[in-house]
């Protein structure tokens, strides 16, 4: 290689998509959108992803929020790691559907990969923690309480967050398989 030559940025000759855009009635409009990728294994997983972290996200915000001092810093560590793997998701999911080109790019680097390892071991901790935290510090002021409505949606957030980790780790494994043959 001579001197001032750029990194080899390996690309797979398989088409993801299929055919991009829209049908409508005879031809196909917008066909830079790939709508096909939601049909898709990778797809349906990052819409999961994208859409189970959202939610998260607004359970803490709509009911966690005014008892985040009585939950503690497990609280925090939940919003933070649902509000950073929400709009990373979310780009990543936008960036797949607008160019197949995107997708087959960052699919084989080390990007996605890493992300969804740390993405799975991040809302893993969190949910573990999360579940401490509701358990032991609003558990029993749920049972005395009535209305007390902080506890149920905690325990749907931190069940939340174990389903969508084990996403992220599936999605991890099948990123690193996708780096390694490079398709």
């Amino acid at each position: 290689m001579g001197k001032g030559a750029g990194p080899i940025i390996r690309m797979s000759n398989a088409s993801t998509h299929g055919a991009g855009g829209v049908e409508c009635c005879f031809c196909r409009c917008c066909t830079c959108i790939h709508i096909e990728f939601l049909k898709t294994m990778p797809g349906m997983v990052k819409v999961g992803e994208t859409v189970l972290s959202g939610l998260i996200q607004s359970l803490l915000i709509n009911y966690g929020l005014r008892y985040s001092a009585m939950i503690g810093s497990a609280f925090e560590g939940s919003l933070t790691t649902s509000s950073a793997c929400f709009l990373t998701s979310a780009v990543l999911l936008a960036c797949y559907i607008v160019s197949e080109k995107s997708y087959r790019l960052v699919k084989s680097s080390l990007f996605e990969m890493m992300f969804n390892a740390l993405a799975c071991f991040l809302y893993m901790s969190s949910a573990s923690y999360l579940a401490f935290s509701t358990k032991v510090f609003i558990g029993a002021q749920y049972l005395v309480t009535p209305g007390f409505d902080v506890y149920p949606a905690m325990t749907a957030a931190y069940i939340l967050s174990g389903v969508v980790g084990i996403l992220h780790g599936a999605d991890a494994y099948y990123s690193y398989v996708h780096y390694k043959t490079g398709r």
